[in-house]
């Protein structure tokens, strides 16, 4: 793939490896981040560039990536004479990779196409360790043709990037994503704290059991720093309860029924009033075994 000439808005846990591994890829990246310093740093460690403006960094480009935190972050960063749109060529493509609403994916779309840009809303799964290893998980929305243009440089840093549909398809799946885990994560913790309380050895039961019908990346991974109560790594609670607040709403909208998903929210909002706001969503456990 010949490298190509793009734009990185947004350098957190995930913005900033993810713009690595494009650099890495061989691309010609210029970043842009609120904080000004962590820009500097990127562009030290991958010898690219740093903007002072997401218009600055997104000129020239031929796609723009961002990563940032909510739908009014993505309205700062891409609206306005400093924006992003105001700083891309025609025919240049904007990748969001926000988890964020649909609506504002819809809306992304339509300010992209009258201004002649190509837009894919993109979310992606499987946290700071993975898109530190390339290895996310990226559900994407947007026109196939869009698609298959920026499709080759997000595989740099995905182990699966799939087509999902319109624009808001994408956001729409990484909903799914989220509703399945928060039941996971919810059950994870009552098994665990169940098999703590029966006197059983933890490290048996769940490495027998991960190996049959209740397997799951969440049991793999998580079960044996939930048995010694660490929580300082991972999905900070504050954005699952952020990603569950976007599900909920659009259950409200399209009428399906979220009780469980309800429930656990109100969960991690317990957790939260420990202090547990950045710790990660594996902590539900807390609630049972402090209880």
């Amino acid at each position: 793939m010949a490298g190509k000439t793009v734009a990185f808005l947004g350098l957190g846990v995930m913005g900033f490896p993810m713009a690595g591994h494009l650099a890495k890829a061989g691309h010609k990246v210029t970043v842009y981040n609120r904080t000004a310093a962590k820009a500097a740093e990127w562009a030290k460690k991958h010898g690219g560039a740093s903007a002072p403006t997401p218009a600055k960094a997104a000129q020239g480009a031929e796609i723009v990536f961002m990563c940032v935190g909510n739908d009014a972050d993505i309205r700062s960063v891409v609206m306005g004479p400093d924006g992003a749109l105001a700083g891309m060529k025609k025919g240049a493509i904007l990748v969001d990779h926000t988890t964020a609403s649909a609506d504002i994916a819809r809306e992304l779309e339509a300010a992209a196409k009258k201004a002649s840009l190509g837009f894919l809303d993109a979310p992606v799964s499987g946290g700071q360790a993975g898109a530190e290893n390339g290895q996310l998980t990226i559900m994407v929305g947007g026109e196939a043709g869009t698609y298959a243009q920026a499709e080759p440089a997000m595989k740099v840093y995905a182990k699966a990037c799939t087509h999902m549909g319109p624009a808001g398809a994408g956001q729409l799946t990484k909903m799914v994503n989220q509703i399945c885990i928060a039941g996971l994560v919810q059950g994870l913790s009552e098994g665990v704290n169940f098999a703590m309380k029966a006197g059983l050895d933890t490290d048996k039961v769940l490495a027998t059991i991960s190996k049959g019908a209740a397997q799951s990346w969440q049991m793999e991974n998580r079960w044996k720093t939930m048995v010694q109560g660490k929580f300082d790594f991972g999905f900070a609670v504050d954005w699952m309860r952020k990603d569950l607040g976007i599900c909920l709403a659009e259950a409200k909208r399209n009428k399906a029924r979220l009780p469980a998903t309800a429930l656990i929210d109100q969960f991690y909002a317990q957790v939260q009033a420990r202090g547990g706001n950045r710790w990660d969503t594996s902590s539900l456990i807390q609630l049972l075994m402090k209880d």
